[in-house]
């Protein structure tokens, strides 16, 4: 996994719930479902899977031990990790998770439907989101308890409730740019939509796990308890109780995937498969082993060559067009990244870049002189606005922004 430049890699954040890595989110389905005593329409984050579930996976994680056993040998970097977007990617509801505001006058969400508000509410059994409308008698309440966050809070977070054992997407999301509530990525403004299911491959770039329970369509049947959040070590370094066991035996050290120590494909796979964009599942779930090919687990986005690709979602494409990356066969993920660390500012990024490149020779050297070693990054990998991530709220368009993997020169960045 790489961490977050500035507005960027892993949005940690809300973004992915939203729609599709690099697709839209699919239209209302016509299948109903049957819930609270009433029909509901499947509105899905992604397509319904072809491949095998979750639920028919092989849920043997005793292979598995979690991200404490680490702790032992490695307590410098479990520390720091912990304090990563990559780790803050999905947490349990508290005051302290949950950045939106349920302060009396910052709680209420407007919409473009003058009759229609959401109130959020902080309540003795939980956190709440509300539907609430003006003429009562036009719809009848609707309420969903917060039980998943979903995103470190960088950009924006996202929200999950429970359903008996029916995970599904809340309607209002939270945007740290403009420190407010928002319409979820993805819904239609002026409407009140609770139905939307949350399925695997949705959860498996903000969680480390969730076991599949077998029931009906749409596939969204989890065992809650099985939920392990934020991105844990093994995401990227495989099961890890033969490292383990033989670390306390005192053996030689085996049964434990060292990114840096893979090919330099095998090293982006890791990466890529959260910020690969699109691919469509041709395994389980959560089924992945870094090291392993990714083609195996994932088939590649059969989209036309021509097609831009978006600055959300698939950095790993966006970095293999660039020409430092073209140019340098070492250059990876892990050049720039430190999955362990914090994200640290945008200047930061230029000692990467100095490794190959002359500040003298940039063409903003004779105007700017040594200050543009703080650039490097900002006129290079600009944040741009995202065309496939966007909320609709109170009749504004907000669009998500995002740090472009292309490096390149934009002639729109240079100064004046």
């Amino acid at each position: 996994m790489s961490s977050t430049l500035t507005k960027g890699v892993l949005f940690g954040a809300f973004i992915f719930f939203g729609q599709a890595l690099e697709g839209p989110v699919p239209p209302e389905s016509g299948q109903m479902l049957r819930a609270a005593g009433h029909e509901r329409k499947a509105h899905y984050l992604f397509e319904p899977q072809t491949a095998p579930s979750a639920a028919s996976a092989n849920t043997d994680r005793t292979s598995y031990v979690g991200d404490e056993a680490c702790r032992t040998c490695h307590s410098e970097k479990v520390a720091s990790y912990l304090q990563t977007p990559h780790h803050l990617s999905s947490r349990l509801p508290t005051k302290d998770s949950i950045l939106g505001s349920f302060a009396e006058g910052k709680n209420i969400l407007k919409t473009v439907n003058p009759g229609l508000y959401f109130r959020m509410e902080s309540r003795p059994d939980g956190f709440y989101q509300s539907a609430e409308w003006v003429f009562p008698q036009a719809s009848s309440p609707r309420s969903g308890r917060i039980d998943i966050v979903i995103g470190s809070g960088r950009v924006g977070q996202s929200y999950l409730y429970w359903e008996g054992d029916r995970l599904f997407q809340l309607p209002v999301s939270y945007w740290a740019d403009l420190e407010s509530w928002v319409n979820s990525p993805g819904y239609r403004d002026g409407t009140a939509n609770f139905e939307r299911p949350v399925v695997a491959r949705c959860l498996e770039c903000h969680v480390a796990y969730a076991d599949g329970a077998a029931g009906p369509d749409p596939p969204n049947h989890f065992k809650p308890a099985s939920l392990v959040m934020g991105i844990s070590c093994e995401r990227c370094h495989g099961p890890a109780r033969e490292h383990v066991e033989a670390m306390a035996a005192k053996r030689a050290a085996g049964g434990i995937v060292n990114p840096e120590k893979l090919t330099r494909e095998r090293q982006i796979e890791v990466c890529a498969q959260c910020h690969g964009g699109k691919r469509m599942p041709v395994t389980a779930a959560f089924s992945y082993i870094p090291g392993e090919p990714l083609d195996r687990y994932f088939q590649r986005d059969p989209a036309d060559p021509g097609t831009s690709v978006d600055v959300h979602g698939n950095h790993a494409a966006l970095l293999e067009k660039s020409r430092c990356f073209q140019s340098s066969p070492e250059m990876n993920c892990s050049t720039c990244h430190d999955v362990h660390e914090k994200q640290r500012g945008a200047a930061a990024f230029s000692s990467r870049c100095l490794k190959c490149h002359k500040m003298e020779t940039c063409g903003e050297f004779p105007k700017l002189g040594k200050k543009i070693v703080e650039t490097c990054v900002n006129c290079h990998m600009p944040v741009q606005a995202s065309n496939k991530i966007f909320s609709n709220s109170n009749g504004k368009q907000i669009k998500a922004m995002v740090r472009n993997h292309w490096i390149k020169i934009y002639p729109e960045t240079r100064t004046p």
